[in-house]
């Protein structure tokens, strides 16, 4: 970009898109690396956006950069602006080929593994879209961070984000064999009181994002409940970690279902107390309420709803 004032508007679009990246990345350096400029080239162009709308939007002092209260308000409503500049421009070019960046937040374990299947899918089908795939369990703040779309597995509160969910996952309760054999035969059939009893006092894994001192089971064939409640020896943030400690007969763990398979398959691990379940958790696609979104968005989200209901230990969710 020339970095002259034009008054014009792809001009000051770009100035935005600066302006967002400085916000989100919380320094002029940071900012000037990821758009592979200068420093004094990001300084200059926020300052010419600062001389546009008339209004300071950063300060800096000795503790770094912070954007000031028009600051905050300019980074809230410039992605809604630049992405409704790019769907008018993706609409009006119609058959073009998409193309640009997307900008993605999805959970630790599934985007490791599980979710590169779709997204493989979505890059094959797309050739000249790129994605920034970035792994992290909580919802971004897709304002300051410029993030197009998060995929969250759990339930979400927030009421300005628009949250559709993709599928169910199913958990299962799991141990080594040798861990299992501990329990009485036919424990299942137990009153639940006796039940949480006995495993209450058994050793557990604890996967803090869901569950840290008790897990809620229902009848697989009623609507029974059951709550266990124990002291964990060990609770992580991390399901690979989880498994891992529950394959080396660290204690019982509650778990989805996809990422044990193959450990049961095998013999590593036992399905434990099958005449129960753990309620499943919702995977959903999050993103901001905005009018218009990206065409390489809504082609992703697309994607997304056709290939994860499908996929391994993933269950459709039944709609009324």
């Amino acid at each position: 970009m020339n970095d002259t004032t034009r008054d014009s508007g792809q001009d000051r679009l770009a100035l935005l898109q600066t302006f967002l990246r400085v916000a989100e990345a919380g320094s002029f350096s940071a900012a000037a690396l990821q758009l592979a400029t200068t420093q004094p080239t990001v300084s200059r162009r926020v300052q010419m956006l600062e001389s546009l709308l008339g209004a300071r939007l950063v300060e800096r002092s000795t503790r770094g950069l912070r954007l000031t209260e028009e600051g905050e308000r300019c980074a809230a409503q410039a992605q809604d602006l630049i992405d409704g500049w790019q769907s008018l421009a993706e609409e009006l070019e119609g058959g073009e080929e998409l193309s640009g960046t997307l900008r993605l937040r999805v959970p630790h374990a599934f985007g490791q593994s599980q979710l590169i299947e779709p997204l493989a899918a979505f890059l094959t089908r797309h050739p000249r879209v790129s994605v920034e795939w970035m792994l992290q369990d909580q919802l971004p703040d897709f304002s300051r961070e410029n993030v197009d779309c998060s995929l969250l597995v759990g339930e979400i509160s927030q009421p300005n984000l628009i949250a559709t969910q993709l599928a169910e996952i199913p958990r299962v309760l799991v141990a080594t064999p040798q861990l299992a054999k501990k329990l009485p035969k036919g424990l299942g059939k137990k009153p639940p009181e006796e039940i949480a009893g006995l495993l209450g006092a058994q050793p557990w894994l604890a996967l803090l994002a869901f569950y840290r001192d008790g897990v809620d089971l229902r009848a697989a064939d009623g609507e029974e409940r059951l709550h266990i409640a124990f002291r964990p020896r060990l609770g992580t943030d991390s399901l690979f970690a989880l498994i891992e400690s529950a394959r080396r007969g660290l204690g019982f763990a509650l778990v989805s279902q996809w990422a044990v398979f193959d450990d049961i398959a095998e013999g590593r691990l036992v399905r434990v107390l099958p005449e129960w379940c753990a309620p499943p958790l919702p995977i959903s696609l999050v993103y901001p309420s905005r009018r218009l979104q990206p065409a390489r968005l809504r082609a992703f989200q697309q994607v997304m709803r056709e290939v994860i209901p499908t996929m391994r230990g993933m269950r459709e969710v039944r709609r009324n």
